[in-house]
């Protein structure tokens, strides 16, 4: 049994007026190019401090003999979190999701660093209650869903993964579904996501569909998918277009052309990365996420 201190790992993004600095190289440069276009930085300087000031109150509910880490959301591919670690994401909704992915039960608080701004489905706390949320830590499991490819790599998600063409161009794969319905296919690529998922990119998807499948919960054991866009030809259908999977069913998927890749939660630098003939097992993953509630 670890004897070691619970670490509190925050994690979160730069700012909008940082990426625009580290773009134009002065705070100034940033502010003119933004006036040439009717714009000025008043807004992001205000949501700049709004995160800022979050991170500051953040930092001093943690408690002292706790140890501590703070990452940037580009290093998560290259972080170790330990079992010990308590992940505090302060941010947005799509913040907790890049991260959950690199987690194994660890607890995850979602801080909302602008109350009222931001949907707050994830990230449900205030900063100014991180004290009592980190003594309490009630936390709900949330289906996540996993990419398993054929030599051995996996991948996870906690809203969805996509399998297309790295360059969105149409992709060119074999579907085969749980009860053994097969078809060629050439789409825009192709969506399976969670409960948690089913308020943002499926739900759009399922908007357009005259009789989409009912999406899941974010606690329930299952995952919905989607097809974008199939393009019936001599050589292609468009008759497996969408449905649903159990925890014990997977969706399989046949790479019929080079460029093929899979990514979660919108991440596409950490992706996985399919050659012709390779095929990925798409479903329910083992692993779920503690969501602080």
């Amino acid at each position: 049994m670890s004897t070691l201190a619970p670490r509190a790992v925050v994690v979160s993004r730069r700012s909008e007026l940082d990426e625009l600095i580290a773009r134009h190289g002065t705070r100034a440069a940033a502010d003119y190019y933004l006036r040439q276009r009717g714009r000025d930085l008043d807004e992001v300087a205000r949501r700049h401090a709004a995160l800022q000031a979050a991170l500051t109150t953040v930092g001093a509910a943690v408690p002292a003999d706790w140890r501590r880490g703070h990452i940037d959301r580009e290093d998560l591919p290259r972080f170790l979190f330990g079992p010990e670690d308590v992940v505090i994401a302060v941010g947005q909704d799509g913040l907790v999701a890049n991260v959950a992915k690199y987690l194994d039960g660890q607890p995850v608080i979602g801080v909302d660093p602008e109350p009222g701004r931001n949907p707050g489905v994830l990230v449900r706390h205030e900063a100014s209650s991180l004290g009592r949320t980190l003594r309490s830590r009630a936390t709900q499991e949330r289906t996540m869903v996993s990419a398993r490819l054929d030599d051995g790599q996996e991948l996870l998600g906690l809203n969805e993964v996509y399998f297309g063409h790295v360059g969105h161009q149409s992709a060119r794969y074999t579907i085969t579904t749980p009860d053994g319905q097969g078809e060629r296919q050439s789409s825009s690529g192709v969506v399976v996501g969670t409960g948690t998922g089913a308020t943002g990119w499926c739900s759009s998807i399922a908007l357009e569909r005259a009789d989409p499948p009912e999406l899941p919960e974010p606690q329930a054991a299952e995952v919905c998918w989607f097809v974008r866009e199939a393009w019936p030809s001599p050589a292609t259908g468009a008759t497996l277009t969408a449905g649903r999977l159990t925890r014990d069913e997977r969706l399989e998927l046949a790479c019929e052309g080079e460029r093929l890749v899979v990514f979660a939660d919108g991440l596409e630098a950490d992706r996985l990365e399919l050659a012709w003939g390779q095929r990925v097992s798409i479903g329910v993953a083992q692993r779920r996420l503690n969501l602080v509630v």
